[in-house]
Order: C-alpha cells, then structure tokens, then sequence
C-alpha cells in the first residue's frame, strides 16, 4: 500500500516492513497473550500434559501482523491478496478450533481445508502457467489443466496438515517453516524471481521469529493450530510461486516426514486395515524424545540440522 503511494518499491520501505513485522509480532504477543484461550494439554502426545494452561492460538498474533505488513509494504496484486486472504481463513479456522470447548472433528477441518486448497488451485492457474520445472535438473514441462488443479489441491491440503502434525514441540514447527521459507527464497535469488513475492517471504518469517521469541524452550505460549495451518498454506504458496512445486519434496523434507508419516499411518489403518510403523509412535518428534530420549532442544536442532543440509544440497543442485 505504502508503494502505491511512491510509485515503485522503495528499499527504505521494505527495510522498514521487516522491522516492523518483527517489532510488532514481538510488542502485540507480550501484550495480548493473557487474552489468548488455555490449552488443556495433548492426551496422547510425549509430555503433553506439561502444556496445559499455557495461552494458545498465538496464531491469530503473528498472522495478523504478517497480513497487515504485507499489506502496508508489499506490492499488492489480486493473486497477492487473494493468497493473503486464504492464509488468513486457515488462520482463523485455526484459531476458532483452538478457543473451542469440544476439538472440531477431522471432516469438518479436512472439508475446510479442501475449499480452502481448492481456490488457492484456481487462483494460482488464473494468473500463472501450469508449466512446471523440475529444477534440480532443469526439466521443464507442462501438465494438464484439471490435473495440475488435482495435484496443487493434494499439495495445499499435504503442506497444512503435516506442518499443523509436526507442531508438538516448543519452537520445532516455526523453525522447520523458517528453514523451508528461507530456502525457497534464496531458490526465487537464485532464479532471477522479480515479483515481490519473496519480500513476502521475509515477513513471513520475521513474524514468526517474533512468535518464537516467546515459544522457545520453555515456552510461555504456543501458535496452536491458528498458527500451524496458516504457516502450511503459506508454504505450499511460495513453493508454487516458484514454479517447480516439486521442491516442495526437498525443502520441507522433514516436515513431511514428521508430520506426514503419521498421517500416512492413520489413514492406511483405518480405510484399508494396513499397519505400518507398528512400533514407531508418530508424529517422530514424539518417537524420538518418547522411545529414544531427545530433549526438546536436541529435538528442534537436530531435525533443523537435517533439513539444513537437504536445503544446502537443494541449492547446490539448482546451482550446478
């Protein structure tokens, strides 16, 4: 908004919109989090009585703020808006199942999900190619229309629910989305990306970072699902934005696999009877601090650590 005001994109503005995305999430969530609804911690999950009473839903704090800063100092387009407005609706469904008495079921939130994934399809097919890259190995070619909307809907709705599965310990799933976003961004660097869609990017993360500020071990409070959702549709947003979303596979490996296995192990058991991972407890964050006896620090470093090396190896290989 601040733009359309100057004509162009002024460096000192987005200088300024960093910072400020930062100050305010940081300022907003010292102030507000007395407000915020009580978990009433997690039955099955490794220690999840320890975070009852704690507030939750500090989503609604750091996606707020990103939204308003991307506002004020990105440069807004209809596809831009129209993004910010879903991660904001996964925002709030987030945080409505966070402040409610009874847990919302899982059809009521998958349905919700799949509307949700459904027009982020159509809009990103509206303004965009449904030319992919695989870009590890600079292979390009083109999908099918009703296909491409398939597949974007079975990676919108994958990158909200295994990011919404990995968040169950302190500080674990902000800095899995931090790592994925910032290599996403230097992906879009690297690639001559001219929209102002990497901006985006940086205060998206800088908000969270802000929120991390206060859920770091031991945490004062937790984003709750406002938070997690609304960080998993951004994430499958920027990765398609940089048409080759199939680095969605890399950059968010171990979010997958934290998130994703356990999923994948629900839904096996109970349409088709399978078993699978019979002695392994999901999602892995619980498996390793449960069964190999990680603490939540060494949990979050170590699972950052990993995904590290695959984002550098990532780089290396659109570099080469």
């Amino acid at each position: 908004m601040l733009n359309m005001f100057a004509g162009e994109v002024l460096p000192i503005t987005a200088f300024i919109g960093v910072f400020f995305a930062f100050s305010a999430t940081c300022i907003l969530t010292s102030f507000l989090n007395d407000w915020l609804p009580r978990d009433h911690g997690r039955e099955f999950a490794h220690n999840g009585k320890l975070s009852a009473g704690k507030p939750r839903g500090a989503g609604i704090i750091f996606i707020s703020v990103f939204c308003i800063a991307a506002l004020l100092f990105g440069e807004m387009s209809v596809e831009m808006f129209i993004y910010l407005v879903l991660v904001f609706i996964e925002m709030l469904t987030g945080f409505l199942d966070d402040a409610a008495e009874v847990p919302w079921g899982e059809l009521k939130k998958g349905i919700l999900d799949f509307l949700v994934a459904a027009v982020a399809a159509l809009n990103y097919m509206h303004f965009n190619s449904t030319y992919v890259e695989l870009a590890t190995i600079g292979v390009k070619f083109y999908i099918p229309p009703v296909l491409f909307f398939i597949l974007t809907i079975v990676l919108v709705w994958a990158a909200i629910n295994v990011t919404n599965c990995s968040d169950g310990v302190d500080g674990l799933s902000g800095t899995l989305t931090i790592i994925t976003l910032m290599t996403i961004y230097v992906i879009d660097q690297i690639r001559g990306n001219e929209t102002q869609f990497p901006y985006i990017i940086l205060l998206f993360v800088v908000c969270i970072l802000g929120y991390l500020w206060y859920n770091a071990t031991p945490s004062r409070l937790m984003m709750g699902d406002a938070g997690s959702r609304a960080m998993g549709i951004f994430i499958s947003i920027a990765v398609l934005k940089t048409g080759s979303p199939f680095l969605f596979l890399l950059v968010a490996l171990i979010l997958i696999l934290d998130g994703g296995l356990g999923l994948l192990k629900v839904a096996l058991l109970r349409f088709l009877k399978i078993h699978i991972f019979e002695n392994t407890t999901m999602p892995l964050h619980d498996h390793v601090r449960k069964k190999i006896g990680w603490s939540n620090t060494q949990t979050v470093f170590r699972f950052a650590i990993i995904q590290i090396v695959i984002s550098i190896a990532t780089v290396y290989l659109i570099l080469i």
